[in-house]
């Protein structure tokens, strides 16, 4: 029987939850040398594609910077473009907002790191929630959650339109004849609606695999109905076993409606690990990355941003806090108005910290800080496997704890084990595009002259 074949993504453990800034081996965020050191790792570990994340705006609660934040977010299509020069064969996939760009714009840069890149571009196209973010821009502010999938969703489809707008043999370049472009080779993009109004010809010629590949994380039901109808790929946070393979599911369940196949949408949950040559090891290294990651202050700040109270007085290693939150005033994740679902979630929290007597340090690491997989090299190649075979996801976008160097252990010593199975690739093919490393069908034909 042919087995199927595990797609894998690599996650840079820049500036998130994740990230064990004070291990000494920890690097960089921000010189060019630490993403060029993790892309050049994906490709020897034969990743499909590198994921960075992207951020508006640094972090900050109650007016204190978030510490790793300020080392600074650089801006993600430039790092991509430069990964571009020094890379052959990885994909390379950012995260940029639907709700503080504009399509024309954003489909340009975007068409040009596919063109530059050979076609190797993808984009998370995510929704921006809060008032928080949208105090950097003109218009401030933020929208209601149907709106920003509204435009998010409409944002995605006319970026379509420009990426497919050029036929793919627009350019004849016949010095004979005196012709550079085929007639009708640039179909005007034409698009008036309450959000967006454009009347475009596109001015970037389409890449080896016709257009990005677009990746989406969102997992309300919004979130994956505009996955079915424009994503490639799924970037989920669903992780246990039974969990799943309900999402897979769910959301392949979803594609016949807008006339897809199971294979036209890849699901690759975030996906940490932890490695050991014995078991206990491994849980034992799990235990202290878990601590390092979550530290006192972290952990109340992770409540603090929930109750929206001052809580420094209260020790992160005792019980969680017996008052109601304020719900006044709107926090930097933009609850405001949002009383009920702030209560619903402190008892949640509250019933959880009860069942299993933790304290406020432990919550916070069961939360954001459980390791997804834990054992031996030979027991963690095991179970991506199983979750791949069983149709749980199509494979995991690997999330390391350190900067630049979280990969490196992942593809020392998982990845050959993943390809003794027969499940993962051990080489690259000469010009294929991420379209091609995803096993995604040809992107449809691009659209007639308007």
């Amino acid at each position: 029987m042919t087995r199927r074949q595990i797609h894998l993504a690599a996650h840079f453990p820049g500036v998130n939850n994740t990230t064990v800034w004070t291990d000494p081996e920890s690097g960089s965020q921000i010189d060019f040398s630490s993403f060029e050191h993790f892309a050049r790792n994906a490709e020897r570990g034969f990743f499909d594609y590198i994921f960075l994340a992207e951020g508006l705006r640094l972090r900050e609660h109650r007016g204190r910077l978030h510490d790793l934040d300020v080392a600074g977010r650089p801006n993600t299509l430039a790092i991509l473009s430069a990964l571009a020069a020094v890379t052959e064969h990885v994909g390379l996939v950012g995260t940029l907002s639907t709700t503080f760009n504009e399509p024309y714009e954003l489909a340009r840069q975007l068409g040009t790191l596919d063109l530059l890149s050979g076609g190797r571009a993808g984009w998370n196209a995510v929704t921006s929630s809060d008032a928080f973010h949208g105090a950097n821009f003109r218009r401030g502010g933020y929208l209601d959650h149907a709106d920003r999938y509204a435009r998010a969703s409409e944002f995605a489809a006319l970026s379509k339109a420009l990426w497919s707008s050029w036929h793919p043999d627009a350019i004849v370049a016949d010095a004979d004849a005196g012709e550079f472009l085929r007639e009708d080779a640039i179909a005007r993009v034409r698009h008036s609606s309450r959000l967006f109004d454009v009347d475009a010809v596109f001015d970037v010629p389409q890449s080896p695999q016709g257009r990005p590949v677009i990746v989406q994380a969102g997992d309300s039901a919004d979130g994956r109905d505009f996955a079915t109808a424009h994503a490639d790929v799924i970037f989920s946070l669903h992780t246990e076993f039974e969990d799943a393979q309900q999402f897979y599911r769910d959301v392949k369940g979803r594609l016949a409606a807008h006339g897809r196949t199971e294979d036209s949408l890849k699901i690759l949950p975030a996906a940490t690990f932890v490695l050991g040559d014995t078991a206990d090891e491994a849980r034992e290294r799990s235990r202290e990355i878990a601590l390092a990651q979550v530290r006192p202050q972290t952990a109340i700040t992770y409540l603090e941003q929930i109750w929206n109270r001052d809580f420094s007085d209260y020790d992160a290693d005792g019980p969680l806090p017996d008052v109601e939150p304020d719900t006044g005033t709107e926090t930097a994740q933009g609850f405001a108005g949002r009383h009920a679902a702030i209560r619903a979630r402190i008892d949640q929290l509250r019933a959880l910290a009860a069942e299993e007597k933790l304290s406020i340090r432990e919550l916070v690491i069961r939360l954001t800080a459980k390791h997804t997989f834990v054992g031996t090299p030979e027991h963690v190649a095991s179970e991506i496997d199983r979750y791949v075979q069983e149709r749980a996801t199509d494979g995991f976008t690997v999330v390391g704890h350190l900067t630049p160097h979280g990969l490196d252990e992942f593809t020392d010593r998982v990845v050959p084990l993943l390809q003794e199975r027969g499940s993962y690739r051990r080489s690259y093919e000469d010009g294929a595009t991420l379209h091609d490393l995803l096993g995604l069908p040809p992107v449809a034909a691009p659209i007639g002259a308007r």
